[in-house]
């Protein structure tokens, strides 16, 4: 059969490239340890507020290249004289609560009145991949468009009380900025949340009406942390349930010991849907820096807040360098298989690791 009088041909092609396209030049990606870092220029970029270079300067801290790591410590040292003058303000709750809801209120009303605030909202990440949705943005999408304010969703890595280990760190820079309000926001109620009432001046907790059964499951040693508790959503036919629950809460910490000298804890009902309540939180706040301050107990909490960041750092790097040392690694991977197969006991393969 005559191959032109089908439609079974073969048609002569055109001398090309793939799909008429010019081959392009295959790209060479640089390792991030390749890219240079210009110190002086993110410090005056921090320096004149810019939430860009702050971006990339908390990028820099929480970096795991150790080039980055000293760089981002040289950063810091540079940017010192400017830190410490913020109000830091620990946020927890169980989830449902509205921690998000409630910071992106509360964070509108203090922009309103010439606060600058920053929010580091703590993702937990997965204990599976290590990832995190880091969606906190999202949530707080009309607080994250306006000038005045910053928001840096950061993951857990794994850091116990669901807080980065650089957050410490990167309050300083949020402080060099300009930001003179911090909100700290962490993943939810725990005994680990001890970590950010270390890193704090105040802390709220957020809780939900119904305290009931609710109150009998709360943990005592959460509630001794908060300096004010917040039940929220106290809105429409909610709101008289909120002032039965806040009755609750202030006949209950009677019997708690205060989480801040000279200060007693307090209670009280906020709505983040219709902004009720959240100017006598800010109130609150500031009676407790006034009282706080005058007692003495500011700056004494300050100083023990860094020498407690100090030891922990060491424990940090010890553990760091320790596991840098390649003997070590495979010595470690040793005992543990004689460990694993009843040769040894634990205690027995510590002693032999450490002699």
């Amino acid at each position: 059969m005559d191959s032109e009088k089908t439609s079974r041909q073969v048609l002569k092609g055109i001398p090309s490239s793939h799909d008429g396209m010019t081959s392009a030049p295959r790209k060479k990606f640089k390792k991030p340890g390749d890219q240079t870092v210009d110190i002086a220029e993110i410090a005056e970029g921090v320096k004149s507020g810019s939430r860009l270079f702050l971006g990339k300067a908390i990028t820099l801290l929480e970096s795991l290249n150790p080039h980055h790591k000293k760089q981002g410590q040289e950063l810091l040292n540079q940017l010192l004289p400017l830190t410490g003058s913020s109000i830091r303000i620990g946020i927890t709750g169980v989830p449902g609560a509205g921690k998000s809801t409630f910071i992106e209120t509360f964070g509108e009303m203090l922009t309103a009145l010439g606060h600058r605030v920053a929010v580091l909202a703590i993702d937990p990440s997965s204990s599976l991949t290590g990832g995190s949705i880091l969606g906190d943005k999202t949530r707080m999408e009309q607080l994250a468009r306006n000038p005045n304010a910053f928001i840096r969703p950061s993951p857990t890595a794994g850091t116990l009380g669901g807080v980065h280990k650089k957050t410490r760190e990167t309050m300083l820079l949020c402080e060099a900025a300009g930001y003179d309000i911090i909100l700290v926001e962490t993943v939810g109620v725990g005994q680990s949340e001890t970590l950010v009432r270390g890193m704090v001046d105040m802390f709220l907790l957020l809780v939900l009406t119904g305290a009931g059964d609710e109150l009998q499951g709360m943990k005592k040693g959460i509630l001794e942390l908060a300096d004010a508790i917040i039940v929220h959503k106290a809105d429409s036919e909610n709101a008289r349930l909120a002032k039965k629950t806040v009755a609750e809460y202030k006949s209950m910490l009677h019997f708690l010991q205060p989480a801040t000298d000279g200060w007693k804890t307090q209670a009280l009902a906020a709505s983040s849907l219709e902004k009720t309540g959240i100017t006598e939180i800010w109130d609150l706040v500031q009676q407790f820096e006034q009282n706080v301050q005058e007692s003495g107990n500011w700056k004494k909490r300050r100083q023990t807040q860094t020498k407690d960041w100090f030891r922990s750092m060491i424990t940090d790097q010890l553990h760091s360098r320790f596991f840098e040392d390649p003997a070590k690694r495979s010595q470690v991977k040793e005992l543990e298989q004689q460990v694993l197969e009843g040769e040894l006991t634990v205690s027995q393969a510590i002693s032999f690791l450490f002699e």
